[in-house]
């Protein structure tokens, strides 16, 4: 039985497999040899086995199965497809993962008049929720931890006896204790910026807050329409609106001149002298300025490039962080969980959020929200992203082939912005039509201030290596406006190699998913053969980040847990240096089975949903009965 194992692992040590990293011999393995280890020291670890020596034994046995239990990689339905379908690998997204709402995991919780000082519950009898503190710990889950993360850092900690660490803050008689030094010293701290207050939601929902420079800009795009309609294209561009230079097409220019015509009266009626504010907009060279020179960018990652993640990403020495992708609309709407998004860190020195849209007027009165409400230094137009949701709406990178409100888009916010405006877009749409080139040289007309190009287009999605000679062409085309580059940075040598190009900047992203310490070698210029512990440690100070950022109650918990889970879906893919025949590590290449140093080497290796609960386990403790997750991308979960 064991035999064809052993003939497959000699012919993957004598010739590389196509698409996977080149490993030292001794460390390659087969499936079934790597999950009977990692099964059996798991179990050993909880006293089921007996020693070491037994555990060491049984991995030179006949392979274990896996429970069935624990196959949470794919759904029945994609099991059952016939074939030999368990050697491809799945790619794609898993679009209809399940979703667990976070008050699925307290049966019944604390009455919120309880944790409030005891104050008397306004529902009375037909409360649902407990008000016997001694009987809500009865059936409270266990604590994870002897001391608080929360309470260790600001002196008290916010969840009080809800906390998954209470014991380390209650008293004996269930009162919360406070540490009155910490409290002083962290006093008139505003550690997260960016929060949406309840007045401000109200407003937008009942809409009734006020976009005037949006509506100032928005007037000129309709006067040169009704223009245009009743005059024809000749008069209406000795109008408000000036013809585009290269190619003919119409623009609205917004400059001062054009923007306030000669006949046109101040918005503002004055007694005596105009003023400045009367008359004059903030003029480019006048707004804030960020140096973008040499800067390493974290890129706005979808569902892992959240608070807690950038955090972790700046203790590596990321320069530029950026929000997450956040819909225009819904942020006009005030929907809390989209301006979550927005949310930004002390930590973060150089902050920038993204937002993403098609139509003119929705973008600009975005973009002067944003203006008015938070605290940023630039903000993002995302005319890259290549998900259908977006693009069959004229979003992300439908943008690239819709110039003409691409540049209404850009023009209006810029007319409503006091901070930089940046954009982000690929090298076109279709596979082998590239269109950034000539995009560039008009966005330099339309006062961008910086440019990031990832190498590949829609259609390629990550199925090829990004374009780098393509990204040199477009970079001396962005020239004076920086342009970044974007795609396959896994290495400081990647890194020099990116820089050559000519680029101002570079922008990682998976790299920084699969290994946050990338920031760090790329400023040291040195590979750095990081331990199994210290990635633990890393892991540990996200889930404390977490627990900062989401709560430590039982609800901020498992949304920390599940937040952890899909980045260390990208984790997985890291190849500890030391175990490298050939560095470094290339990012399209697939990991093959391996041995670790260690057995905590191992486990973090491992392309199994179930091993990854594990590692969460050790920081977050056990997972409620009714948890479940699966991979947002297929391709992590290997048949």
């Amino acid at each position: 039985m064991e035999k064809p194992a052993e003939e497959s692992l000699e012919k993957r040590t004598d010739e590389a497999v196509k698409g996977e990293a080149a490993l030292k011999p001794q460390f390659l393995t087969t499936k079934e040899k790597f999950h009977a280890f990692v099964d059996s020291e798991w179990q050993g670890s909880k006293g089921e086995k007996a020693s070491e020596n037994n555990r060491v034994e049984e991995t030179n046995e006949t392979p274990v199965e896996e429970p069935e239990t624990k196959k949470l990689k794919l759904n029945a339905e994609e099991q059952n497809k016939g074939g030999n379908s368990d050697r491809k690998r799945l790619r794609g997204q898993n679009k209809s993962r399940p979703h667990t709402k976070p008050t699925a995991y307290d049966e019944k919780r604390l009455c919120l008049s309880v944790l409030q000082a005891n104050r008397e519950c306004s529902f009375g009898d037909k409360c649902h929720f407990h008000h016997n503190v001694a009987e809500y710990f009865a059936t409270k889950p266990a604590d994870i931890g002897e001391s608080c993360y929360l309470y260790d850092t600001f002196g008290k900690c916010a969840y009080g006896l809800t906390c998954r660490f209470a014991k380390a803050h209650t008293t004996p008689d269930f009162k919360t204790m406070e540490n009155a030094e910490l409290i002083k010293v962290n006093e008139g701290r505003n550690v997260v910026k960016n929060s949406l207050s309840k007045d401000l939601q109200i407003s937008l929902r009942k809409r009734s807050v006020a976009f005037k420079k949006s509506e100032e800009y928005l007037k000129t795009l309709s006067n040169y329409k009704d223009k245009r309609d009743q005059q024809g294209n000749g008069d209406a561009r000795a109008a408000e609106v000036s013809a585009d230079p290269a190619g003919g097409e119409q623009r609205v220019s917004t400059d001062t001149e054009t923007q306030a015509s000669p006949d046109k009266q101040p918005p503002v009626k004055t007694v005596g002298p105009l003023t400045d504010v009367d008359v004059i907009k903030v003029r480019p060279c006048e707004k804030k300025q960020v140096d973008f020179k040499d800067k390493l960018y974290l890129a706005p990652l979808t569902t892992c490039g959240n608070l807690p993640f950038r955090r972790v990403c700046k203790r590596f020495g990321a320069d530029i962080t950026c929000g997450e992708m956040a819909m225009c609309t819904n942020l006009l709407q005030g929907q809390q969980s989209e301006w979550a998004l927005l949310k930004r860190h002390e930590s973060e020195d150089v902050f920038g959020v993204q937002v993403e849209g098609c139509f003119p007027d929705t973008m600009t009165r975005c973009a002067e929200l944003i203006n008015n409400n938070t605290d940023v230094d630039f903000v993002d137009i995302n005319s890259g992203c290549p998900i259908d949701l977006v693009y069959k709406k004229g979003g992300g990178c439908g943008l690239m082939t819709r110039t003409r409100k691409f540049e209404q888009i850009i023009k209006g916010m810029n007319y409503v912005l006091d901070v930089p405006l940046t954009v982000k877009i690929r090298t076109g749409v279709q596979e082998k039509c590239n269109i950034a080139h000539k995009l560039i040289p008009e966005m330099k007309k339309w006062d961008v201030s910086m440019i990031t190009l990832h190498g590949r287009s829609r259609e390629q999605r990550y199925t090829k290596l990004a374009d780098w000679d393509y990204i040199t062409t477009c970079s001396k085309l962005a020239s004076p406006v920086p342009l970044f580059g974007n795609g396959d940075i896994l290495s400081y040598e990647d890194a020099i190699k990116a820089r050559e190009t000519g680029v101002s900047g570079m922008m990682i992203a998976r790299g920084a998913l699969i290994k946050p310490w990338i920031f760090t070698e790329i400023k040291e210029s040195r590979h750095w053969d990081i331990s199994s512990s210290e990635r633990l440690d890393i892991l540990r100070d996200f889930s404390n980040f977490g627990l900062e950022h989401w709560g430590s109650d039982t609800r901020g918990v498992e949304k920390t847990r599940t937040f952890m889970l899909e980045w260390l879906s990208f984790m997985c893919r890291y190849i500890p240096v030391g175990l490298l025949e050939r560095i470094p590590q290339k990012i399209n290449e697939r990991p093959p089975y391996y041995m670790g140093r260690n057995y905590l080497e191992s486990l973090m290796a491992s392309q199994h949903v179930g091993d990854w609960v594990r590692i969460s386990e050790m920081l977050l403790g056990p997972v409620p009965k009714n948890f479940n997750f699966l991979p947002k991308h297929k391709a992590n979960a290997y048949k």
